[in-house]
């Protein structure tokens, strides 16, 4: 797809009359940037990119609607078919076992769980997977918006991944996107014991035509299942914890609790900050106590 992406900016760049230097000034970049995404050799061009060549080529959009495409092969080869349907189904469940549903994540919980992995090769990789996961949001909010429903493990809202803050924000995205008619969230705590989906988190989706295919993963594997008997199993798992999970209000309710517990712990000075205000205090008190001269100065006794 970058080869495709770069072969119709040649060719319109061409049809324009236009050298790569000259491309490359009137999109605020250098010629040698032409260069690259024509010969798809360099760092893949951003949605920026994409929009200024789109527009100083006349490209009509094409440019625009091919960048996603371009991005999508910065995942691992058994993702792409999973992202191709979701992005047309109608209903999305999901069962989160790790981490929370990427349609629901703030950018710095997102960079921070993108960040490690053994699929991630360089800090160029990580900025088109984190560019693309925030794209994909997008679609909730579009008119052709899928039903959401997502089931998180209590695991997900206690591991602060990215820190406090983070972890803070994370969770209030949570509770807003809960707010929408399109979302449900609920929240499968620990003390629900052992369930059928166990290791790895589950996602149904449910496409235009009523067919359905389910997909599960685990830190660095997917496995997208089509075959409809093996599809309805999978179906009936997530049925299953859905029901098991705590109900939507008292979800929402621990995601709370939760919450403050992050605004608690934001608030607790860390052991070095605790540390460092010790040592001036002691340090404050000595010298109260000390003669210019560093003989130190006898407590007066108070009288009878």
């Amino acid at each position: 797809m970058a080869a495709l992406f770069g072969s119709r900016v040649r060719r319109l760049r061409t049809a324009a009359g236009l050298t790569q230097e000259e491309l490359g000034r009137r999109t605020h970049v250098v010629g040698t940037r032409i260069t690259q995404i024509e010969r798809a050799s360099g760092a893949k061009p951003t949605l920026e990119l994409a929009r200024a060549l789109d527009a100083a080529l006349g490209a009509d959009n094409l440019l625009v609607e091919l960048w996603p495409y371009v991005y999508r092969e910065a995942f691992p080869d058994w993702s792409r078919k999973f992202i191709a349907y979701s992005e047309r189904a109608v209903e999305i469940r999901q069962y989160a076992a790790h981490l929370v549903s990427g349609l629901l994540q703030t950018e710095e919980y997102a960079r921070a769980v993108l960040s490690v992995g053994l699929t991630l090769s360089n800090e160029q990789q990580l900025e088109e997977r984190l560019t693309a996961r925030m794209g994909r949001q997008e679609r909730l909010g579009s008119h052709e918006r899928p039903e959401l429903w997502v089931v998180l493990d209590e695991a997900v809202l206690r591991r602060p991944i990215g820190g406090h803050a983070v972890m803070r924000t994370q969770l209030e995205r949570l509770l807003e996107a809960a707010a929408e008619r399109h979302i449900v969230v609920q929240v499968l705590p620990f003390d629900q014991g052992a369930h059928d989906a166990m290791g790895g988190s589950l996602t149904v989706l449910t496409l235009p035509d009523g067919s359905e295919v389910a997909y599960t993963e685990g830190a660095h594997y997917g496995q997208l299942i089509e075959d409809p008997a093996e599809v309805r199993r999978f179906a009936v798992t997530y049925d299953r914890l859905r029901a098991e999970a705590l109900p939507p209000l008292m979800s929402l309710d621990m995601i709370r609790s939760v919450m403050e517990g992050y605004n608690r712990g934001a608030n607790v000075p860390s052991r070095s900050e605790r540390r460092r205000v010790a040592q001036e205090q002691l340090q404050q008190s000595g010298r109260g106590r000390l003669r210019r001269g560093g003989r130190r100065v006898p407590r007066r006794r108070a009288r009878p």
